[in-house]
Formats: C-alpha cells, sequence, structure tokens
C-alpha cells in the first residue's frame, strides 16, 4: 500500500481507482486496511465459486470453488485487491496443493490476522475431484466457525 503525506496512513492502491488484472500472483498487490471492530472476535468470509488456474502439466485450465475464512487481527484485507489477486492465478500454472496452500500463507503472512483457514474445493480432472484445505492453527477460543458450506462433488445428479 502506498502512504499518503497528508495523513500518513496507508492508502489502498485499488479501491477507487481503475486497475488491471495483474500478469501473475506474484505481480498482485493485495491491500489491507484497519479493522473497523478492532478487538472484536468476529469471522469473514470470501467465496469465489469461480476460481481459475491453470495445470502445470498440460497447462489445461483448473476450476475450483475457494472459501477464504478468517479472524481478522489489525487489518482486514480489501475485496477488489483480492479479487485482482485471485483473478490473476487465470494464466498461474500451479498444483491444486500449491495454489491453494499459497493463497492461504500468503493471506496469513502479509495481513497478520488471528487465524486463517482455505478450503479448495477443485472440480474433476482425470475423474478425481481434489479438495485442499490449509489453516494457520486452532481457531480462536470463541470463535464461530461455520461449515464452509461446499457439498463434496457427487458428479451431474
Amino acid at each position: 500500500m502506498a502512504d499518503t503525506p497528508s495523513s500518513g496512513a496507508p492508502q489502498p492502491l485499488h479501491l477507487g481507482q481503475t486497475s488491471t488484472l495483474p500478469a501473475s500472483p506474484d505481480d498482485a498487490v493485495l491491500d489491507y486496511v484497519p479493522n473497523p471492530r478492532g478487538g472484536a472476535l468476529y469471522l469473514v468470509r470470501f467465496a469465489a465459486p469461480e476460481f481459475t488456474s491453470l495445470c502445470p502439466v498440460t497447462g489445461q485450465p483448473d476450476f475450483a470453488h475457494l472459501v477464504i475464512d478468517y479472524a481478522p487481527g489489525a487489518t482486514i484485507v480489501e475485496s477488489k485487491s483480492l479479487k485482482l489477486f485471485l483473478g490473476s492465478f487465470r494464466n498461474h500454472s500451479g498444483f491444486h496443493e500449491d495454489v491453494t496452500v499459497g493463497i492461504g500463507q500468503r493471506l496469513f503472512t502479509e495481513m497478520a490476522p488471528q487465524w486463517l483457514r482455505i478450503g479448495g474445493y477443485w472440480y474433476p480432472r482425470g475423474g478425481i475431484p481434489i479438495d485442499v484445505f490449509w489453516q494457520s492453527g486452532p481457531a480462536p477460543s470463541g470463535l464461530w466457525v461455520p461449515d464452509q458450506g461446499v457439498s463434496g462433488y457427487r458428479g451431474r445428479g
């Protein structure tokens, strides 16, 4: 995030601006803003039901339903920057495990929430669906953590 000379507070790079899709996840800049409910224990959920990346072997598209849950610390992730970050995977090659865990670890490292988990529910390729889960550790005591609400893959019926 860039600093503004007048306030010294970090200002989001993308919010209220015209932004283009980053060429890669490494080029994506995630913006974080102050937690508007600092001190409160609560859960934030982002669902990306049409997430795509590329198979590192064939170059074919892989599709997933991602669910990201986190308990904010001092900051929250700005949603437009998260959308651009997730969109940058459209041209990124990576195995399901690397992509899912990498997204969770980057968010956890940069945002420093109290807790974070990600579920990657990948659609079948070669007849096998792959679901990948990562979390930063045990959920904080007293945090309501609902089920991610994504059913196991059952085919077309």
